[in-house]
């Protein structure tokens, strides 16, 4: 089984070991939910493969990327239109344009401009930062070399303010093992400047996910390797004095706290962070969790623990909805060992688990690592790396 990611961890497979240890009741409602495929990629001039989700603009137009096919069999960026129709607005030659996107994409809302990152290709062949404008001309911001300046970007990328763009790369810095890094733009022209290289000790490695800004400007994120266990970390970059100083908030220890966070993560209007690990947990599968801020500390806690086997968890993201439920993919668990999409919510402290969907593996789609968003009627999309009439991954919606 080919899992797409680059990073070493993400190759790791751990022995087959379901446990029912869940730390949350557990239901199952998956008959109330319509789950339909939308667009089967065919692996040709469409796209193949898709590694993420997809971003929204305010007209409810998504855009998503595809690591593979088009015309020159290095991936597309493309359209979802309202009425369900995809239009491919770039398709990546492979060489300086870049090649192979697996991150997602972000809106600029006040210009409709879309930025993301390949993981290949580009003027040194280490990847690229793009933008790609609605009617899909693509501007490269940035290539690296691959050296200290980082190399491999597999993240979605966020903007601040005033127009600074900010992401990761799970390679290159100065010890090799990936990079914070600011794009700012003067008279023009895009400059790089890393904010901060992993690898030094235990702060952690390669990381796969991007950064997240709180109100005060300060930048979470994971490693999925690394820290004092090995096993990937979360971690705070503090701007003082024009440096980046960063702080550990919890290392994971592959026990019931998780392994191996891919996925980033996200703040509820309190500074809560909440995010998940793809392995380890009381189930084998990976974990949620939250860690919440007090006394100048952090507080970690395990929210769901998912049954499973190796890196089967949650890859991208976690989704709020308006009352705080919870909403992600799986990659390779469930039934069918061909993931799932679950809901997590609350009610008097508890959190309690209901599948949405289960993968067969077939024409409905196998493995997603998508992140997942909502239409304005509650409707829910994503897509899967593979599976689909064609085998090459699908485009999803979950109707409640």
């Amino acid at each position: 089984m080919k899992l797409g990611f680059t990073s070493p961890v993400g190759r790791r497979l751990i022995a087959f070991a379901f446990s029912l240890g869940l730390l949350l009741a557990t239901t199952s409602r998956a008959q109330a939910q319509t789950f339909s495929v939308i667009h089967n990629f065919s692996g040709g001039s469409d796209g193949g493969n898709p590694l993420a989700g997809f971003a929204i603009d305010a007209a409810g137009n998504f855009y998503g990327t595809s690591s593979a096919g088009g015309a020159y069999g290095a991936g597309t960026v493309f359209k979802v239109t309202t009425k369900g129709k995809e239009i491919v607005l770039h398709t990546f030659t492979g060489g300086t344009d870049g090649a192979n996107p697996e991150a997602g994409l972000f809106v600029d809302a006040r210009n409709g401009n879309l930025y993301g990152t390949t993981n290949a290709g580009g003027a040194y062949g280490a990847g690229t930062v793009f933008g790609v404008t609605a009617k899909g001309k693509e501007t490269i911001l940035y290539s690296f070399t691959g050296k200290t300046d980082g190399a491999n970007p597999q993240a979605p990328l966020v903007m601040d303010a005033v127009g600074n763009i900010y992401g990761t790369t799970s390679a290159g810095g100065l010890n090799g093992n990936g990079t914070v890094f600011k794009l700012g733009r003067k008279a023009g022209n895009w400059t790089e400047k890393v904010l901060y290289s992993f690898g030094s000790g235990t702060d952690g490695t390669i990381p796969v996910a991007g950064v997240t800004f709180d109100t005060a400007g300060n930048l979470y994120g994971t490693t999925s390797a690394g820290g004092s266990y090995g096993y990937g970390t979360i971690f705070q970059l503090q701007s003082s004095k024009s440096k980046w100083r960063e702080s550990i908030l919890h290392d994971f220890q592959n026990a019931s706290d998780g392994a191996v966070p891919y996925a980033g993560l996200i703040l509820d209007q309190s500074g809560n962070l909440y995010g998940a690990a793809t392995e380890g947990g009381t189930g084998g599968g990976g974990t949620v969790f939250e860690l919440t801020p007090s006394n100048k500390s952090w507080v970690f806690t395990v929210l769901y623990s998912q049954p499973g086997w190796g890196i089967s968890g949650t890859y991208r993201n976690l989704l709020f909805d308006a009352s705080g439920n919870i909403y992600a993919t799986t990659h390779c668990d469930g039934a069918n060992n061909s993931g799932t999409i679950y809901e997590l919510t609350q009610s008097g402290g508890t959190w309690t688990y209901t599948s949405l969907y289960v993968f067969t593996g077939g024409s409905d789609g196998q493995y997603s690592f998508s992140n997942l968003v909502f239409d304005k009627l509650g409707n829910l999309y994503g897509t899967t790396k593979q599976g689909g009439a064609d085998g090459n991954g699908v485009i999803f919606k979950v109707k409640p």
